[in-house]
């Protein structure tokens, strides 16, 4: 199960899958029960888990910091009803939060998240990391190939330049050669070829004298 699918719901507690989307709402799956079912947009609002960010005392960061805190912290979880204990909790595990504007129902909903996550052994991770670990080692490879192409590439770019200039002036004669012969028979391309014939003219006079 991917973090990336992961949703919150408003009005419906607990945390779902996003199974599949349509315009009018969504077709989510409880992480707790099991279920599947349709849920309206026109009544219900989504939020996805990796896009929910957390006030500190210094720039806001994403849930999957507190997430991976509460990860590595030996405590154990507090009672999610006991608003005291959540809050002592947060205090000794991630202590840089600005607990003036992260509400006490806000830290509830993390110990709950945290907990049916662990349960559901979903691991929590941003999908854009997930990306680029799969996508570094196939840019190297291909990146050599292109680097491997190079020289071929320039290699049959001499051998054609060097056809080109090796090519003798024979070639274009013949091609005029060639092209005289269906000129005659074409109409409107003997005038082209009308001049050289008139030099025959001087071969009859000395016949006749």
């Amino acid at each position: 199960m991917q973090y990336s699918k992961i949703i919150s719901v408003t009005g419906m507690g607990g945390l779902f899958e996003l199974v599949g989307s349509k315009n009018d709402g969504a077709i989510v799956r409880s992480l707790e029960d099991k279920s599947t079912k349709f849920v309206s947009s026109r009544i219900h609002s989504f939020s996805h888990l990796e896009s929910i960010e957390v006030y500190t005392i210094r720039e806001n960061v994403n849930l999957v910091d507190v997430f991976a805190a509460m990860g590595k912290s030996s405590l154990a979880l507090p009672n999610e009803k006991d608003q005291a204990a959540v809050k002592a909790y947060f205090q000794e595990v991630y202590p840089d939060m600005d607990f003036d504007r992260v509400y006490p129902s806000d830290m509830k909903k993390m110990v709950k998240w945290f907990s049916v996550l662990k349960k559901n052994d979903v691991e929590i991770k941003l999908r854009d990391e997930e990306v680029e670990e799969e996508v570094e080692e196939p840019v190297a490879e291909e990146t050599t190939a292109e680097v491997a192409e190079e020289p071929k590439k320039a290699t049959k770019a001499k051998k054609a330049a060097t056809e080109d200039a090796e090519e003798p002036a024979s070639k274009p004669a013949k091609k005029k050669a060639k092209a005289a012969e269906p000129k005659a028979e074409d109409g409107d391309a003997v005038v082209a070829e009308a001049a050289p014939k008139k030099k025959a003219a001087p071969k009859k006079k000395k016949t006749e004298e």
